[in-house]
């Protein structure tokens, strides 16, 4: 496709068919798209890189994106309505959330307010200023519930990436991992670049997603190149995606 004989690959080589399980595709319900003619553009950008399924994630975060089961539910059905008359087929859209383990997580876990990715998986975050006080407390509940907590963009919080022991311990406690594909290209910075190709390297993730909140993120997945090394990691991690649909 985009590689002859180099060392290194683009990184959209490996992304055909697969599906995004976190992006923020849907309409004016968070910091991603603002509109449904900005959300179409993002999937338009999408189709270029052969991309047509989706988990719709948006923020679920207290406070400022107090979103709900049913807020997400008439956000994704306004945009698949939209799909239908542009006359833009072959998309596939579902929809969960990213939960922020906040203040008010827990309530949302104990009232059945969450927003799985599948039967048995949860997307959640944390801030990337200081972790959540009460992070082990809501993964322990998460587990008890027989749901997996997955672990978005592990390798952006810096207050972990400087040491492998840190993320050891997560996967140790039952999280999963989900890249942020713009890590592997610096999008966020270097050390975060260098997080993402080491937790790659010792196979940690176990998902992967593009985190877009615009067509600049798409577009930016276009220039990053990776060494051959990491191929087969990543054709493993977009196959795996599947088994959350």
């Amino acid at each position: 496709m985009l590689y002859f004989f180099s060392k290194n690959r683009f990184l959209v080589d490996f992304l055909e068919d697969m599906v995004d399980v976190h992006n923020h595709i849907l309409p004016g319900i968070d910091d991603g798209a603002n509109s449904v003619s900005e959300s179409i553009e993002m999937i338009r950008a999408f189709q270029e890189l052969g991309i047509n399924q989706f988990i719709c994630t948006p923020h679920i975060m207290h406070d400022y994106y107090d979103n709900t089961p049913e807020s997400v539910r008439e956000a994704c059905d306004k945009l698949k309505l939209a799909l239908r008359e542009e006359n833009i087929h072959g998309i596939d859209l579902k929809y969960a959330a990213e939960h922020m383990i906040d203040d008010d997580f827990e309530r949302k876990l104990e009232e059945n307010q969450v927003i799985r990715l599948n039967e048995n998986h949860l997307l959640i975050e944390m801030s990337y200023l200081q972790p959540s006080i009460n992070f082990n407390q809501s993964v322990e509940k998460i587990i008890k519930r027989g749901i997996f907590p997955v672990f978005a963009h592990p390798e952006r919080y810096q207050y972990l990436n400087s040491d492998l022991k840190n993320y050891e311990k997560l996967k140790s406690q039952g999280l999963k991992f989900q890249l942020n594909l713009l890590s592997l290209g610096g999008y966020y910075g270097v050390d975060v670049q260098k997080a993402a190709l080491q937790l790659l390297k010792h196979n940690l993730y176990d998902f992967l997603g593009s985190d877009a909140h615009n067509t600049r993120h798409i577009q930016s997945l276009k220039s990053i190149k990776l060494k051959e090394r990491y191929a087969a990691n990543l054709v493993y991690l977009a196959h795996n995606n599947r088994t959350l649909v």
